[in-house]
């Protein structure tokens, strides 16, 4: 895990330029950094900067920028099976000097140009050069684990990088808040973020997950899909069958993110989806396990008999910190200023507390279940999109329904979400996705709408509606805020659930198998039967990673109301009346609690950044 940085343009750059940036880009890569300037042609120069986080042989030799022939390469992230791809390399005459993936990134590329994208799995982001053909290939991995943003002043000409404010600091540019993609989070919440390309800034764009941009020495430029997330259901599929194919990708997912030269930590909760990974690294590997876990004092959060369990059970290492929200404004400003965007909701507040208490461990790895929810189907409107696939099998539709009211009903907090017949009467509403919009858009000087779009990508209500979460709503989010809170302490953050082959295997399953006797991910259970203590597999309760603002957020303390009345940018987009009446109130639904911390999230980043 690293960072880079670059610029490919007409523009010779100032050393302090390359010096700052190189500066900023230190969490990112504390062990090494390194620039490079490469003559392209008489009218074009190219520049790479690269920060070191050194996980995969530690020797220097592995430092980048890498070279290869005639080829030059910057890369952040991890080619995890590059034991079996430099293998395959070997066979085809290829001779090696270090033990890094690296090296076996940049042989891929040489030997297979953008075919090597297929071969390898992993996560990346990277800058690759060929001197031959004098073509800059900017890539990022299928999922978009991790960021590359980029820049364009000039047609040509293109500034990128793994965070926006080395792009700032290259280019020696401020960049203009995105007013318009500002209220889309106020209105629409974070669900809404990743259904466009816009971003937080106006000027600055990401390089979609699983594309490449290519640029000749002309600055003329290609954009195109490398990968695609084709899949098809095998409807005669057993559930066995389910089950073992689930059980065989994920432990072998598991193994290759093991794969290190320094140790690493785990995420946990009292869920499934953490507690697989740890129990199959634990018990399938006999990795020494060190679990973090936060410990929340709120009742619809709290999760410590499931936890109690697995450290007993599985006899791991574990530590556990309590919320703290002494310093809550002022390590929120902190946070924002990092992520050159407001911090999206308070889970991603707390995993930030939590990767630190990790990094005072001396931990520069950790694991998290991210995505399971969206492979294997977790969420509450899961269960009734479920209800609403099975429909033309009345037995199993009767039966689910029971399950349902039983088990699920009593739990829903969300109000549109309580009827099993929800989606079987309306397919396709969507209003509990962007819950309170109506509230939250009158709240604005001028009122902002935007209908909640969802793409189609494959047959079955459910399982379209995982893919729209994985690629554009709930995914993207979580890796964004745990590349940017892992990294602000040197700390790479690790996946397993985002595997190819483990998605493509997943988006296989026929629908009726994922939930069972009212449990969603009723495969993923079954699949860790034997591996995860049979408590946790067996525990239906949903909980989630989250907290309410007002247990870090003392609003009717007199400082803190000052605070968020005072004159600021973010009045010029929403009306202080409306915050005073929401301070005010007595009660915060969970809508109202999300709210209340987008807009502190959104007046620090204004404040910061206009």
């Amino acid at each position: 895990m690293c960072g880079i940085a670059g610029y490919f343009g007409k523009n010779t750059l100032q050393e302090v330029r390359i010096s700052l940036t190189l500066e900023k880009m230190k969490r990112r890569g504390p062990n090494d950094q390194q620039a490079e300037r490469i003559v392209v042609n008489a009218d074009k120069n190219l520049y790479l900067l690269h920060s070191r986080l050194s996980i995969i042989d530690l020797d220097i030799r592995s430092s980048q920028p890498f070279h290869y022939k005639n080829k030059t390469l910057v890369f952040n992230g991890e080619v995890y099976n590059y034991l079996e791809v430099r293998e395959e390399l070997k066979k085809l005459g290829h001779v090696f000097e270090t033990e890094s993936d690296t090296e076996v990134l940049i042989h891929a590329l040489e030997e297979w140009g953008q075919a090597a994208l297929n071969k390898i799995e992993g996560m990346f982001a990277f800058a690759y050069f060929d001197a031959t053909s004098k073509k800059l290939m900017l890539a990022r991995d299928p999922f978009g684990e991790k960021p590359l943003y980029y820049y364009q002043p000039f047609k040509g000409e293109i500034y990128f990088g793994s965070e926006i404010k080395f792009i700032s600091s290259l280019s020696y540019i401020k960049f203009t808040p995105n007013t318009n993609h500002i209220c889309r989070f106020l209105v629409n919440g974070y669900k809404s973020l990743y259904k466009n390309s816009e971003e937080f800034f106006v000027e600055i764009k990401s390089v979609p997950s699983g594309y490449v941009i290519e640029i000749d020495e002309n600055g003329f430029q290609k954009i195109f899909s490398y990968w695609q997330p084709k899949v098809s259901t095998k409807e005669d599929m057993s559930f066995e069958e389910a089950v073992a194919g689930t059980r065989e990708r994920l432990i072998n997912s598991v193994k290759m993110r093991l794969r290190s030269d320094i140790p690493i930590a785990f995420c946990m909760s009292g869920g499934v989806d953490s507690n697989s990974l740890i129990s199959i690294a634990k018990r399938v590997f006999n990795y020494d396990v060190h679990g973090f876990t936060i410990q929340n004092s709120d009742a619809r959060y709290e999760e410590q008999d499931m936890i109690d369990v697995g450290v007993r059970e599985l006899e791991i290492k574990h530590s556990n910190y309590p919320i703290e929200s002494d310093n809550f404004l002022e390590e929120m400003k902190e946070l924002v200023r990092y992520h050159d965007a407001p911090v999206i909701t308070i889970s991603f507040f707390l995993n930030w507390f939590l990767q630190r208490q990790i990094s005072r461990h001396g931990y520069h790895i950790s694991i998290s279940g991210t995505a399971a929810d969206e492979l294997f189907s977790g969420y509450f409107d899961h269960q009734l999109l479920y209800l609403h696939d099975v429909q033309k099998d009345p037995e199993l539709l009767a039966k689910s329904i029971k399950n349902w009211r039983r088990d699920v009903a009593p739990i829903v907090r969300n109000p549109l979400l309580q009827s099993p017949e929800s989606f079987i009467n309306d397919p396709f509403q969507r209003d509990h996705s962007y819950l309170g919009h109506e509230k939250y858009t009158n709240c604005l000087h001028y009122p902002w709408q935007e209908p909640f779009d969802e793409r189609f990508y494959r047959k079955g209500l459910l399982q379209n509606r995982m893919m729209n979460e994985i690629f554009h709503e709930t995914t993207p989010i979580s890796l964004h805020e745990d590349d940017l809170n892992a990294m602000y302490f040197s700390i790479e953050n690790r996946a397993p659930f985002l595997d190819r082959e483990l998605f493509k295997f997943a988006h296989s399953i026929p629908v009726k198998h994922l939930v069972r006797n009212g449990a969603a991910k009723a495969v993923l259970r079954e699949a860790m039967r034997g591996i995860v203590p049979d408590p946790i597999l067996d525990n239906k309760r949903k909980v989630g990673f989250n907290a309410p603002i007002t247990d870090l957020l003392q609003v009717q303390d007199k400082e803190v109301r000052d605070y968020l009345l005072e004159d600021s940018p973010i009045f010029d987009i929403v009306r202080k009346e409306s915050i005073e009446e929401l301070i005010n109130s007595s009660y915060h639904p969970n809508s109202d609690s999300k709210y209340l911390f987008a807009f502190v999230s959104c007046k620090i980043f204004l404040e910061e950044f206009c």
